[in-house]
């Protein structure tokens, strides 16, 4: 279970040895032992009793703004990391490995990209052939990526992101081919969004960023160290990283939904020169992010769950950097 508390007013509080979520018109008490998250947006209140009762329970409690972007995290003083990944962890980022390391992650990414445009039933002939085009793209762009060499990821890092940023752009377009007219656009737009399947998307953005956060940090790897995105001060980098090799699931769970058009108007506000997800919208969104992140699949020859997935890459990655000289 996910407590998400986004709504002005809701409170998290404890009972003895339970959570109360106080809302407007109801009263609920959760064992600790049944939630494996806690996130809280402006305008909802927890308790230090509720915090200390979810570090007990090494529950990931998260801090989001409105559009579901981590700002803040209560975490065990338990979670922490030895020397030997932290120290190897920075070493790596300035030797050769890191550059195979960053064009596997960029590849694998678009073998992702390339297993779902592979699913696409186009609408008609000219869907079929942008979806057809996007996917021959993306195999050259992945043959390029492959053959790029350098020393450093700062040497190769523009030609990288030149391939990765063409890939992507094919994807998106190939992905609104298939799309109802209210949920089509006309470009991957950010923060803010401009039209309903990018807000959508951004949001789920901002829930998978904390919960590959919360699995580096439990994993003792420090989020602030990145590899390939190493240029934002003062931001979990890292993250940036490791969230392409997930991104998939969340662009899979919004194509649905909006191929479904489940969104009513109401789950949308302009403003602030944006699109911007609301109420309705948010819920409908978590619960399905959520819901596909607890289903059980194969991954490297393990069933778990696609988020004891993101977790068990984690810790793979934590002692690759122990053992990594």
């Amino acid at each position: 279970m996910h407590i998400i508390l986004n709504s002005y007013g809701t409170s998290l509080q404890r009972d003895q040895n339970r959570f109360v979520v106080y809302t407007q018109d109801s009263k609920n008490h959760i064992p600790p032992g049944k939630v494996k998250s806690i996130s809280i947006s402006k305008g909802a209140r927890i308790s230090s009793d509720a915090v200390l009762l979810a570090i007990e329970y090494e529950i990931d409690l998260l801090f989001t703004d409105g559009k579901g972007m981590p700002q803040g995290r209560v975490w065990s003083v338990q979670y922490g990391s030895i020397s030997t990944i932290r120290k190897n962890q920075v070493e790596f980022i300035f030797s050769a490995k890191a550059v195979t390391w960053v064009k596997e992650l960029l590849q694998y990414k678009m073998d992702n990209q390339l297993a779902l445009l592979l699913t696409l039933e186009p609408r008609d002939e000219a869907s079929r052939r942008i979806i057809l085009r996007a996917i021959n793209a993306l195999e050259d762009h992945k043959r390029k990526l492959g053959k790029v060499e350098g020393e450093v990821v700062a040497d190769v890092a523009p030609s990288l992101r030149g391939w990765e940023g063409a890939a992507s752009r094919r994807y998106f377009e190939a992905l609104n081919t298939v799309l109802p007219p209210p949920y089509q656009f006309a470009k991957r737009s950010k923060q803010p969004a401009t039209d309903p399947f990018n807000a959508l998307l951004n949001y789920g953005y901002g829930m998978l960023y904390g919960k590959v956060e919360g699995a580096l940090i439990r994993a003792g790897i420090d989020p602030y160290v990145g590899i390939f995105h190493r240029d934002d001060y003062n931001r979990p980098v890292l993250v940036y990283d490791i969230i392409e090799r997930f991104r998939v699931w969340v662009d899979y769970v919004v194509l649905q939904l909006c191929r479904e058009e489940v969104f009513p108007e109401e789950c949308f506000v302009e403003q602030n020169g944006g699109l911007w997800l609301e109420g309705l919208g948010k819920r409908i969104l978590i619960q399905s992010v959520n819901d596909y992140l607890a289903e059980v699949v194969r991954l490297d020859g393990q069933d778990r769950s696609r988020q004891q997935h993101i977790q068990r890459y984690a810790h793979q990655l934590a002692s690759f950097f122990q053992k990594t000289a």
